[in-house]
């Protein structure tokens, strides 16, 4: 549901394959013509991570009701005018609610993977490390005073509204 953008390297533009629905945070992979799909048993291969929601039924901006949307006439697709996203690739550090159970009781650079286009300790589908934890799963700072944490609400997201930090390396 959120990737929360702390350092990139590469912030690349790709075309993404009709009939997708991907969230930003999720691992994406490229098809044979070179657009973007979900990463999964059929695309194996990590390509990066979505910086882009493309959806018709849900946004996925960190913090935000499933049912925001900040431009109408896009319905919850953020590729909607170019038919590109946002692929965060080559290195950089980012926090993101999508990651399977498994990673929240991990160590500290645990080797992380990719199953079903989110962060796994297990390599089912792909043996190609995706990330490094560097923060273990926990609430996040959104910024608007509150009590939740320190001083801050926490920001809402999947996973019970945890988010994890990563060290990229694809």
């Amino acid at each position: 549901m959120a990737l929360i953008e702390m350092f990139h390297v590469v912030a690349a533009e790709r075309s993404v394959a009709s009939g997708q629905t991907i969230k930003e945070g999720q691992i994406v992979s490229l098809n044979t013509s070179g657009e973007v799909v979900i990463q999964s048993a059929s695309h194996p291969t990590p390509y990066g991570l979505a910086g882009d929601t493309k959806s018709t039924t849900a946004s996925s901006m960190p913090g935000i009701a499933t049912g925001w949307q900040n431009r109408v006439s896009d319905y919850f697709d953020e590729t909607k005018a170019s038919a590109k996203m946002t692929v965060y690739h080559s290195g950089g550090e980012f926090a993101t609610d999508q990651f399977n159970s498994n990673v929240a009781s991990t160590a500290i650079l645990t080797a992380l993977y990719a199953v079903d286009g989110v962060l796994d300790t297990n390599t089912s589908q792909s043996a190609v490390v995706v990330a490094y934890l560097v923060k273990a799963a926990g609430t996040y700072p959104s910024g608007v005073p509150g009590i939740d944490l320190n001083g801050d609400m926490a920001l809402g997201g999947e996973n019970s509204n945890t988010y994890c930090e990563i060290k990229l390396v694809i």
